[in-house]
């Protein structure tokens, strides 16, 4: 189901991790170069990116005298492109990473505070940052979305504008019409078959009721034991672009036991249920190598209503777990 990165290979990214936890607020784009510019009778400092692909940007820095500023600029962009090159070298040893429109999104969530405040990244996108986090090397589907999810009101001082901080991305967002189309909106998309679509999720009984979010002054999708899934997160990071951005994620246990009751749901969708059921099991296997009792844990504080679709699975699960003992043994207790 997967292999395991060398030593030195994990703490490249542990370290990367490590100073992405303490770096603040990161730089959007590429590392860019410092310009001054002259001829209005003062010389100010600007920094010259690419914010997006394909476009220029030139940002306001200091005045040509204020060095603590732009010294401060320049160790930032130092630290861009140090991150930049060890987030390039951990995608071709194997390491998950994100394309640069999902960096995009997921850095202006980050300079906000939205991660900090309690929003929670969910779906492919934090399959991909344990993958990472538990130094596994598996295929992962390569996704056009990225779910974020609100479980309990988030902390912020003041409320955060959903649509507002995913236009200053600078990426073309437009809202997805709701449906019918005068329910209220829980997504943004980039334009085109395949343009890129931000999800806003929470917990609810019925799959799709429209839940409003008034901290982000947006609506979310109810999914059926978010309550259960959002509970407790961690905090982690997201390899994306040529960044590394600090994110919050589910208990990765509970991430399991969530995908595996989401691929019963899947009706009609047969691909998408194998892609549930395929995550949750190269992320057991992982964990049960090390630390079985987290799943065991997991699996007691299940709702009854997910117990009583995942344990059908059980035989299944434990065929599918072949070579790997420690989780065979957890799946055919769970089937009990």
């Amino acid at each position: 189901m997967y292999r395991i990165h060398e030593l030195a290979f994990r703490t490249q990214y542990a370290e990367l991790k490590e100073r992405s936890l303490s770096a603040g607020e990161l730089l959007p784009g590429t590392p860019g170069s410092l310009a001054l510019r002259k001829g209005t009778g003062h010389a100010y400092w600007y920094r010259v990116f690419y914010p997006v692909p394909g476009k220029t940007e030139e940002k306001f820095v200091c005045s040509e005298d204020d060095t603590d500023v732009l010294e401060s600029m320049r160790q930032q962009m130092a630290y861009h492109e140090w991150a930049a090159k060890q987030v390039s070298n951990l995608r071709k040893l194997g390491f998950q990473v994100a394309d640069k429109s999902v960096a995009r999104v997921l850095l202006e969530l980050h300079n906000r505070q939205a991660f900090e405040a309690g929003l929670m990244l969910v779906g492919t996108l934090a399959f991909m940052a344990w993958l990472n986090e538990l130094g596994g090397m598996s295929i992962a589907a390569r996704t056009q979305d990225v779910d974020i999810a609100r479980g309990q009101r988030l902390k912020l001082a003041a409320p955060l504008p959903f649509l507002e901080t995913i236009k200053a991305t600078g990426l073309p967002f437009f809202p997805v019409p709701g449906l019918p189309s005068q329910t209220p909106s829980t997504s943004v998309k980039l334009p085109g078959v395949q343009g890129l679509r931000v999800d806003v999720l929470t917990s609810g009984d019925t799959l799709g009721v429209i839940v409003a979010v008034p901290e982000l002054e947006w609506c979310a999708q109810a999914v059926p034991f978010y309550d259960y899934l959002l509970e407790a997160p961690e905090p982690a990071a997201m390899l994306a672009g040529g960044h590394c951005i600090p994110v919050r994620v589910p208990q990765v246990a509970r991430f399991v036991w969530h995908k595996l009751y989401a691929s019963t749901q899947r009706r009609g969708f047969k691909e998408k249920a194998a892609k549930d059921r395929q995550q949750a099991l190269v992320l057991a296997g992982l964990l049960a190598e090390s630390e079985a009792h987290l799943l065991t844990e997991a699996w007691q504080a299940i709702p009854a209503g997910m117990l009583a679709a995942i344990q059908p699975l059980a035989d299944k699960l434990v065929t599918s777990a072949e070579g790997h003992p420690e989780l065979q043994d957890v799946f055919r207790a769970c089937g009990r």
